[in-house]
């Protein structure tokens, strides 16, 4: 790959990190003035029919509203003190894994096409199946818990204080983002230009931005992602198959060893989201492929 190949990589790579980035910082932002304001804490007890149903005490109502709307680690910081059992964490971590950070991940879903309500009902829905499975699994299938010092939410003596520690945590993750996706990019168009593998690039172009986004996540892997599909390198019902495999199963190895510090289920975590993703995507695309031309619209 020489300077001639490597500039429209280095384009493609940009463009694709600046749509993410536009989307990351500024809903990154807002996630933070709910949490200051405490507007989160306020609806949870709306949420307290959802940690019935998963089978965990209502206090971890704000965990799981805090995992939706924020991230992970707020999850985690509400539902440390809660004593949860390693069973409960399970659930907790596999309906969270499913279903958190819905403010930033749906918008990047929806730069694909693919529509918020989609996105955010797929999501929740599946998350409660597969949580509330999880249920039913005997306790002798999880093992003690693990204590571990969970993260802490600073405290802010100002608006104007938080929200500068908020936009530096959006760039420094921004700036992750960009290096990230022009690496990436960069070498898949590296691999896609060997003769050998060129036969075969339209498989290379979903496997790639699939293991993408399993590994690293949503917010990386869309990068990839948007670039394929705007390079039309992908068809629409890859972009759906992939879309809808990595809303249920991304970042697997990070999310999952947040929650099994604490004593979760490594196995059950993993193999139920990679499961459930594998039927849902199999099932969208199938849905794609048989229903009548005439019905054909975006969902």
């Amino acid at each position: 790959m020489n300077i001639s190949t490597i500039r429209p990589s280095l384009y493609r790579s940009l463009r694709s990190a600046w749509i993410v980035l536009k989307l990351i910082i500024p809903i990154y932002i807002f996630a933070d003035v709910l949490f200051y304001y405490g507007w989160l804490e306020k609806i949870s007890f709306l949420f307290t029919p959802l940690t019935a149903a998963l089978e965990l005490p209502k206090e971890a109502a704000l965990s799981i509203i805090s995992g939706m709307f924020l991230n992970l680690y707020a999850a985690i910081a509400f539902a440390a003190p809660l004593g949860l059992s390693p069973k409960e964490w399970t659930i907790l971590a596999v309906f969270l894994g499913i279903c958190h950070a819905l403010l930033v991940e749906t918008a990047i879903m929806h730069r694909l096409k693919i529509s918020r309500t989609y996105a955010v009902l797929l999501r929740f829905f599946v998350g409660l199946l597969a949580g509330w499975l999880v249920t039913f699994f005997p306790e002798n299938w999880f093992g003690e818990g693990v204590f571990y010092n969970a993260p802490t939410f600073p405290s802010y003596e100002t608006f104007a204080v938080m929200l500068l520690s908020s936009l530096q945590e959006a760039v420094v993750l921004a700036l992750e983002v960009v290096v990230l996706v022009v690496l990436i990019i960069v070498f898949l168009d590296f691999i896609k230009s060997l003769e050998t593998v060129n036969r075969y690039a339209k498989r290379v172009n979903t496997a790639f931005s699939l293991v993408t986004g399993t590994i690293l996540g949503i917010t990386y892997g869309a990068g990839v992602l948007i670039s394929e599909y705007e390079n039309a390198a992908m068809s629409t019902k890859e972009v759906w198959f992939v879309g809808t495999f990595l809303m249920i199963c991304h970042a697997i190895i990070e999310d999952t060893l947040l929650f099994v510090i604490f004593g979760a289920s490594a196995w059950v975590i993993v193999v139920l989201r990679l499961i459930f993703a594998l039927l849902f995507s199999l099932a969208i695309v199938a849905y794609l492929t048989y229903r009548p031309a005439q019905s054909r619209r975006p969902i």
